[in-house]
């Protein structure tokens, strides 16, 4: 592109008769004139999101008449961040999708900036083309290279995001809980809070809904569920901590409110079967190491199960990782042997406190023992 082409297009910008775009068009018509890239970067980055520039005619020709001409000359990642704005505008999706694609082109010799036209073209798919099968492709394609990178760059927040907007549309209720909690652990600062009520509510239902997930006290303990304090679904967090300490009588006395929700009433069945696994993980968890021969009447006690079932319940909760032991059928018990490590609530840390203090006593007294009886062993 020539630099007349560039001079007349920023001579006729600085025409207009707003004073205070006028002047941001003189500031950047002077930082080009300069060759400053760096400075000039940093000022579109905030001048294409001048409330003043929201239009599509507008930033398209920004870029066709202006970033066009120096565009190999700045940051990669800082071009594609400034143009995500610019393809946002463009109301041709599909031409929007071309458009990255090309972009894509230049910036290739840079994997962040690679990376994050792919995560735009994914968006554009996903909210507006409703192409999920073109969604899940960039999602794979992606997932490896951002899992194995050494450093979190600024795309796997975005990475994330499209990842548990996709999980969420289709139903995966486990695998939106992971990027989910991925996503918030990458871009929490950056997270609006007028957002953080409903994303812990979506959180909270995968949690509970999610296969596998068993963990639920990383999300307890993560700031974003405060958020459903004082809200109608603050009834939420209480079942989640029912179900993160595997308490059936609190699961039971908030059915009233659990069930209203379309989702979980349907699967009933399935959020009694985790609470059950949970609970027998919390039944291990609290016994001592040498003290984890519980007996089946004890489990069916405070699963509320029957008796009967209590072993399948111990043989799924031991073929899904839970736990490690092995039933003794002749005796109607099975002795545990390690519990799964979960995040802990302040309730469980104090429990396995009193455990350890108990550990510490055992052993000063065995120390006791041995020192009192020290000259009889060494006599004999």
């Amino acid at each position: 592109m020539s630099q007349a082409i560039v001079a007349t297009y920023l001579s006729e910008q600085k025409r207009t008769s707003d004073k205070e775009l006028a002047e941001e068009w003189g500031k950047l018509e002077e930082l080009y004139n300069e060759k400053l890239y760096n400075e000039l970067t940093l000022k579109l980055d905030s001048f294409v999101t001048n409330p003043k520039m929201q239009n599509e005619p507008a930033l398209i020709q920004l870029y066709t008449n202006f970033i066009q001409s120096f565009e190999t000359k700045i940051n990669p990642f800082y071009l594609v961040e400034i143009l995500a704005v610019v393809i946002g505008h463009m109301s041709d999706k599909k031409e929007a999708v071309a458009f990255i694609e090309k972009i894509k082109e230049k910036v290739k010799m840079c994997d962040e900036a690679h990376n994050f036209c792919q995560v735009l073209q994914g968006q554009i798919y996903l909210e507006f083309l409703n192409d999920l099968d073109a969604t899940k492709k960039i999602i794979e394609d992606l997932r490896d290279t951002l899992d194995e990178a050494v450093n979190v760059t600024p795309v796997h927040g975005k990475y994330y995001l499209l990842a548990s907007q996709y999980y969420r549309l289709i139903g995966q209720h486990a695998d939106y809980y992971r990027s989910s909690l991925q996503f918030l652990g990458c871009s929490i600062d950056s997270f609006p809070k007028d957002q953080w009520a409903q994303q812990a509510f979506f959180l909270g239902l995968a949690a509970l809904l999610g296969e596998g997930i068993y963990n639920i006290g990383e999300l307890l303990s993560h700031q974003i569920i405060d958020s459903l304090t004082g809200t109608e679904y603050e009834w939420l967090i209480e079942l989640l901590k029912a179900f993160n300490s595997g308490d059936i009588a609190k699961f039971e006395q908030m059915k009233p409110q659990w069930s209203q929700m379309a989702d979980l009433a349907a699967q009933e069945t399935k959020l009694r079967q985790k609470i059950s696994l949970l609970c027998l993980m919390e039944m291990t968890f609290k016994r001592p190491a040498n003290n984890r021969t519980i007996t089946f009447m004890e489990i069916a006690n405070e699963t509320r199960l029957p008796v009967k079932e209590v072993e399948h319940l111990i043989m799924k909760a031991l073929a899904q990782g839970l736990v490690r032991g092995a039933i003794d059928q002749v005796s109607g018990a099975v002795n545990m042997t390690w519990v799964a490590p979960r995040v802990l609530d302040r309730k469980q840390i104090s429990g396995m406190a009193n455990t350890l203090e108990v550990w510490i006593q055992s052993i000063t007294t065995m120390e006791k023992l041995i020192e009192s009886k020290a000259s009889e062993i060494l006599t004999n």
